[in-house]
């Protein structure tokens, strides 16, 4: 086969986050989230077609917050996806794969899904293919990633998204950017006990790691009603955890 040499153009990959931000009594889901400091969940693979899509996530948090968690999330007669209403008239069946005391790894397949009012059914309309998708709650977010081929108007799909959205549900873009360090935070963040999650969010929210420092780890645990030793030793070893994980996996 004879090689050219001449170059093929390849669009410039481009990545947006939308959040999705939930009134208290807008959603139920969400509403177990909002109540639950500790729990967290993230995806790590979703795959749309026409018809069906496929994803993993991984739930986080502590035994009581994934009790409630399990109870709305696997109830297969609601929606978990849709933004305008609780329920949409598709199919949906849940395998938990992995179950721990303060984790759970769950399957989730969901059959015609033209029927759903979800982000990636939405983006799927408007961009075809190219696109890999991310998600994360917690609190009241819903917070979603989306790679996609540059030359696509995505606030075509914000608009389309905005018109659709039920009563308590906000819609607002993050950012769009170029594609950058895709999936970094989300590996990372897979090791992560809820109490470490807890000394982790303290630390941020009262400015530990602002310059100059804002709060000393004795303040964080008079915030967090825990020993300061205790305090300072999950600090330490998540510090170490990022940083040994970030030099694995990105450098």
């Amino acid at each position: 086969m004879k090689m050219t040499g001449k170059a093929v153009r390849v669009d410039e990959t481009r990545e947006f986050e939308f959040v999705l931000q939930f009134e208290s009594g807008a959603d139920e889901l969400m509403d177990i989230f909002r109540q639950y400091e500790s729990l967290s969940l993230w995806s790590s693979a979703i795959f749309v077609n026409d018809n069906h899509m496929w994803r993993l996530d991984h739930a986080k948090g502590t035994d009581e917050a994934l009790s409630a968690f399990d109870r709305v999330f696997l109830d297969e007669t609601r929606c978990n996806e849709c933004f305008d209403v609780d329920t949409c008239d598709t199919a949906r069946s849940y395998q938990v794969l992995d179950r721990q005391e303060t984790s759970r790894t769950i399957y989730t397949l969901r059959r015609e899904i033209k029927k759903c009012h979800s982000l990636p059914r939405f983006v799927l309309d408007h961009v075809q293919e190219g696109t890999v998708f991310e998600s994360r709650r917690v609190g009241d977010e819903y917070r979603w990633r989306v790679l996609f081929p540059g030359n696509y108007p995505i606030g075509d799909v914000y608009d389309t998204m905005e018109s659709h959205l039920r009563d308590g549900v906000s819609l607002s873009v993050s950012h769009i950017t170029s594609a950058g360090n895709w999936n970094a935070t989300e590996r990372i963040a897979t090791d992560f006990s809820p109490e470490h999650w807890q000394v982790l969010k303290a630390a941020v929210t009262h400015g530990y790691y602002e310059r100059p420092r804002e709060v000393s780890v004795s303040d964080l645990a008079s915030i967090l009603d825990e020993p300061r030793s205790t305090v300072q030793y999950r600090l330490r070893t998540a510090e170490d955890r990022i940083v040994s994980q970030f030099v694995e996996q990105t450098l």
